[in-house]
């Protein structure tokens, strides 16, 4: 499911137009992402919880050379699921 499909889906399911559901799917999406640069955590209860973490500096290699690269320190996003999610994913 992408992005248009979720907002379809929220517009079908409560009667609004696909307009206002999309922009609901925008302001979630764009709130979730200006609370992680901020460095926030954003849980949502039974779904999961958003973070960032340092990922710290580290050797690699060129997978076309095999020559040896430094791969910088960065910020990533990590994604916990929530209990509720993991039980709804584990069933059968």
């Amino acid at each position: 499911m992408n992005k248009l499909e979720l907002a379809e889906n929220i517009s079908a399911s409560r009667n609004i137009s696909k307009n206002a559901a999309r922009e609901i799917v925008d302001l979630m999406t764009s709130g979730i992402s200006s609370a992680l640069k901020r460095g926030d955590h954003v849980t949502l209860s039974g779904f999961g919880t958003f973070s960032t973490y340092q990922r710290q500096a580290r050797n690699g290699r060129n997978p076309q050379t095999g020559a040896p690269i430094k791969i910088a320190s960065r910020r990533v996003v990590k994604f916990t699921p929530g209990v509720e999610l993991k039980k709804a994913v584990g069933r059968k």
